[in-house]
This record gives structure tokens, sequence and C-alpha cells, in this order.
């Protein structure tokens, strides 16, 4: 065996800890899930689209005078009815379409599987992406000032929180979301098979046993390095090979929710996920709505509807339905854009926007929420479309419904909410608040554990 110098070996194990420094590992549970430690409620996934997508186009109307306003104020961007991309009808519904690229989604829809929320968003008259996001990420309608998220909330008054859980949390990003700021259970990674020591695999075990000494110790930071050694123990770095033939995209947003279903389908209690998909602010080169040749709009919408759909084929696929069935995603934006192209082929920052939620709970093949109409005098200051529902609505009713989260939690976890008014989104899972499941426990490095049957 080759010689490494001390200095080398100790900067390997040093890069493996701050590698994982993000993950601010201060409360995670390693234990081989169990009856007592594990819960019915959903795994909650929330989908961020930054830079705020054009809902307008997503969904486009397909007729009425709605639709002639729509045409007028989009001579060039409009979806089509007709030819190469036209807008995709939908059951159920016919004054609202779904954009070409949606195919993959619209199969989900008529399936039953997925719902849309139309003039929904944060009401407050802000156009700036940072605090629109930041309000809807704190939970809050506009209030600055909040430090802490709302999936930080919701988790910290979950009743019934199971406990000895290995990953509460998961951010897959490169860095921490907002809307768990203030949980420090929620462990940040891309990615499963990134999380290793750095250096040769051979010096791997050395790198361990140096490390849990180098940690052994009862302060705050030995504590919190023992616990990132026992998350690289526990979360599975092999090869992962989807369920049900799911073909992710070659993208990062398909690889980190190709990362949240291995979690998922690996039981360490996963309870809440965040994925993040950049790259809808699309002031210029927007593309046309329909036609052919490179269109940026549609190959934005092209992998997000891809990769949503190979994600919940990955879950159904394991197992009979049972994980797409106890899953919940839910797709926002921070507002929606503006109905008017501008002059540089795109759109600008509007108001209201859409949301879409997709799972086995979800009451699918339906489009939810008050439409206010795109006539001049129905436009939010006279240019943008009104919001009719607030996004805390949505997101409330799977907290109660599909988490067990009591409708009094609501005002605690939404600062400044009130009046929650549920849109019948989701079948309720729990008819009744549930008893407090006790406090978390810490417990020791998971053993090795087997797929459930029917999973790679």
């Amino acid at each position: 065996m080759s010689k490494i110098s001390r200095r080398k070996f100790l900067v390997g194990c040093s890069s493996a800890i701050a590698a994982m420094a993000g993950s601010r590992l201060t409360q995670l549970a390693f234990a081989e899930p169990s009856a007592a430690s594990t819960s019915n409620s959903d795994v909650v996934v929330v989908v961020f689209l930054r830079g705020a997508w054009d809902a307008l186009n997503v969904f486009p109307v397909l007729d009425g005078a709605d639709r002639g306003y729509y045409e007028a104020q989009r001579p060039d961007l409009k979806v089509n009815l007709t030819g190469v991309n036209r807008a995709l009808t939908v059951s159920n519904n016919s004054q609202f379409g779904m954009h070409a690229a949606m195919g993959p989604l619209k199969d989900l829809y008529e399936a039953g599987n997925m719902a849309v929320v139309l003039a929904c968003g944060l009401n407050h008259s802000t156009r700036s992406h940072f605090d629109a996001m930041q309000f809807i990420e704190t939970g809050t309608g506009g209030q600055a000032g909040v430090n802490q998220g709302w999936l930080a909330r919701h988790l910290l008054t979950a009743p019934n929180a199971p406990s000895g859980i290995a990953i509460p949390a998961l951010s897959a990003t490169y860095s921490p979301v907002a809307s768990l700021l203030g949980y420090d259970g929620t462990v940040t990674m891309s990615e499963p098979s990134g999380l290793a020591f750095n250096g040769h695999w051979k010096y791997e075990e050395h790198q361990r046993t140096v490390l849990r000494d180098l940690y052994d110790g009862d302060t705050w930071a030995f504590q919190a390095g023992t616990r990132t050694l026992n998350t690289l123990d526990t979360i599975p770095t092999g090869d992962y090979t989807p369920s049900g033939g799911a073909q992710y995209p070659d993208h990062s947003f398909g690889a980190n929710l190709k990362a949240i279903a291995q979690i998922i389908k690996a039981d360490l209690g996963l309870q809440v996920a965040t994925v993040d998909f950049g790259g809808w602010d699309t002031h210029e080169g927007q593309g046309a709505g329909s036609g052919t040749g490179w269109n940026y709009f549609y190959n934005q919408l092209d992998t997000l509807a891809r990769s949503l759909k190979a994600f919940y084929t990955d879950l159904s696929g394991c197992g009979g339905a049972d994980y797409a069935g106890r899953t919940t995603v839910i797709v926002m934006s921070e507002f929606g854009r503006r109905l008017r192209q501008n002059d540089s082929g795109g759109t600008d920052h509007g108001h209201g926007s859409a949301m879409l939620l997709m799972g086995g709970g979800v009451k699918g093949k339906q489009f939810y929420g008050a439409w206010p109409g795109l006539a001049p005098n129905q436009l939010f200051d006279g240019a943008d479309l009104r919001i009719t529902t607030d996004y805390r609505h949505v997101l409330g009713e799977v907290l109660v419904k599909r988490t067990g989260q009591p409708q009094g939690n609501l005002s605690t976890i939404f600062p400044g909410f009130s009046n929650y008014t549920p849109l019948g989104l989701v079948n309720a899972k729990f008819s009744e608040p549930l008893p407090p499941a006790g406090p978390h426990r810490l417990y020791l490095p998971l053993v090795q554990r087997s797929s459930p049957a029917g999973c790679p």
C-alpha cells in the first residue's frame, strides 16, 4: 500500500466534514425505522420555480372573451389553438388547456393524479423576485423580518411528527432554502452519491476512525461532527435504478428529484423535501407559444414535465402505488408574468400565477380557483392577472389533510394568515388532529436495511 502523508490524510478527513457543513445536522436521528418512529402522513415535496414562470402560457385560456384579450396582448407569444405544438385540451375543463410541452403531466392529470390552481399566489404588490420569494418561503403575506420558514414551523408544530427518524427534512439543493430556515434537522444535498469522503477509497475506513476519535466530545461541534459521520453511514450512496422504467432527464432538476425519490424509498422517515428549478425569468427570448424550432420556454417546460412524470413513475413503480400514494408534490413560483408581451420577445414581472399539485391523494383531473378574467378592468394594476386564492390556502390544505397538522396551527405556520378556506384539492387522510408522538430521540447509526418488495 502506498503511503499517504499525515497532512494529506487529515485534509481529506476535514474536507469530508466541511462538505457536509451546510446540512445543519443538529437533530438528526439514526435508527432503523419502526412502527413507533414512522408516520403515515404524506411526504410533502415543494418544487419552487425560481424566476416566476409564465402561468398564462402554461395553462392558456382557450375560448370566450378572455381568449381575445390573451391573443391581442400576446401576438407573438400566444399558445395557438391549431397547428404544431398547439394547446392541449384537457378533461373537465373547456376554458383552459395546457402548453404542448406539458404532455407528460397531462397524462397524470387525466389519470386523476394532478390538479391545477389558477389565479393564485402572494397577494402583495411587490414585483421583486427576492422579496416575493422571501415572503412566500417564510409563509407571510408580505411581512418583512421573519427569520423562520413555513416548513420549519410546520415540522416544529406537527403533532404526529415521528420520533427517531433519520432524515425529517431534505433540501435537494446546494444550499438550504428559506422555507426550512430555523429547522436544524435538515439535510442539504443535491445527490446522495456526492456524500462521500474526499480522497482515495482505500483510506476511507482510516478516515472514519480518525474522525470519530476527533469528534468524540460533548460540545455542539463534536456532536454535529458525529452526526455528519452517521449521515454518511445512513444515506444510500450506491448506484440507484429508478422503478417502473422511469427516465429522468439529464438535468440537475431531474437528478435532484431522483435523489428525493431515492431517500423516500429508503424509508428514512422523510417528512418534507424541497427542490428548486431556476431560469423562469423570461424577459427576453421566451419563444413563441407554439410552432417549431428551438424554444427556450418550451424546453424549460419539457424538462419540468418529464422530470415530474419520472418522479411519479419512480414512486408508483415501487411496491404498487404506495410511495406515490403518500407523497404530495406542490409546484409553485414567486409570481406570474405580465399579460402583455414586451418588445424583447418576452414577458415582464406580473402578479397572479398558478400552482400545480401532484400525488396519490390529490383530487386530480380538475382546475381549481376563481378565474378573475383578463379584461382591462379585471387586471391587477391594469396589467396583470389578479390573485383570487392566497397561496397559503393551498399549502394549508395539504398540511391539514395530508400530514395531520391541526388547522389551529396554521396561524402559527403562516403568520398573519386567517380565514383558511380549503379548496377541496386533496383527499383528507386525517379526520382529526393526532396526539403528539413524543420528542425526537437520538439513535446510533443505522444498520444495513433491505429494500421493500419490488424496489431496486
